[in-house]
């Protein structure tokens, strides 16, 4: 073996004195230094709520009422954790047919005309909008023109409020699960003579459940927690659900209302909310990740 060679080897070793690869690991820690500052205040945040929110927490708040202003212990926070799942679930239940009808369009039927792209820019700049802006939006459509039989503030209100902030997410993971599916699959179902209706409906959409579930649960995480369009919409009771077309308690709405009081009690009430409610969204995120992990086997 010749000199040349063995200089040709030599060069192809790490060398951790040469400049550029000690500019690179300057980068590499910088990086990770940096990745870690971005996590921090999320943990703190995390961290803070649950542990302040759990000192608080007794298994009968949830079947309690919120104490009136004054009362120095007791009440729950049932009338809000029962609102919530009311709200979230009417919510769901408007904006899932949509969702997914909508992205079915756009993945199987719209392909890449002029009204398939304008929806999907559409979808892109509503799931900017700020959520207050979709509160705004029902109150005047519906709250203050009491459209709804007469009704005002109402879970219904709040759930068509939660949608608007659900559809976005939910069209855009449909398209994307869809798109994922081999195309050798619709070949053969319209093969042996089936529809496209009863492709899309009998072999295309089953197979991708997986993440047409994940865009559904992470819709609902990300409605779930919000404040500001239940506010103009559902407002609050500090009653039990009295009917889907009357003011409705919420956690976010309870939180809101409870954390700035001048009272002990409430502020508690806030506080065990508080960690409910992250519990809650902290699961759904978690469940998202394991069925994004199922859809990937």
């Amino acid at each position: 073996m010749t000199s040349s060679s063995f200089k040709a080897k030599g060069d192809l070793l790490f060398k951790p004195g040469l400049l550029r690869n000690q500019g690179n690991r300057l980068m590499t820690g910088i990086a990770a230094a940096f990745s870690v500052i971005a996590i921090i205040p999320l943990i703190a945040v995390i961290l803070f709520v649950l542990i302040k929110g759990f000192a608080f927490l007794r298994p009968a708040m949830f079947f309690e009422l919120p104490p009136v202003p004054g009362q120095e212990m007791g009440g729950g926070i049932g009338n809000a954790f029962l609102g919530t799942f009311i709200v979230t679930g009417l919510s769901c239940l408007f904006a899932i047919p949509v969702g997914v009808g909508g992205g079915i369009y756009l993945a199987e039927y719209g392909g890449e005309n002029k009204f398939s792209e304008f929806i999907r820019f559409g979808t892109n700049v509503l799931a900017g909008v700020p959520s207050i802006i979709a509160g705004v939006f029902i109150y005047g459509l519906i709250v203050s023109s009491r459209i709804l039989f007469g009704s005002t503030f109402s879970a219904v209100a709040g759930g068509l409020a939660l949608s608007v902030l659900m559809l976005p997410t939910i069209i855009k993971t449909t398209d994307e699960g869809l798109k994922l599916v081999p195309q050798e699959l619709r070949w053969g179902a319209l093969g042996v003579g089936a529809s496209k209706f009863v492709t899309t409906i009998k072999v295309v959409v089953p197979s991708a459940i997986a993440p047409i579930a994940t865009g559904v649960v992470l819709g609902i995480a990300r409605s779930a927690g919000e404040t500001a369009p239940l506010i103009f919409t559902a407002f609050f009771s500090p009653y039990w659900p009295d009917g889907l077309l009357e003011p409705m308690a919420t956690m976010s709405v309870m939180i809101f209302n409870y954390a700035i009081m001048p009272y002990e009690a409430q502020v508690q009430l806030a506080w065990a909310a508080s960690f409910v409610l992250v519990i809650m969204i902290l699961a759904m995120n978690l469940l998202a990740r394991w069925l994004s992990s199922f859809a990937q086997r």
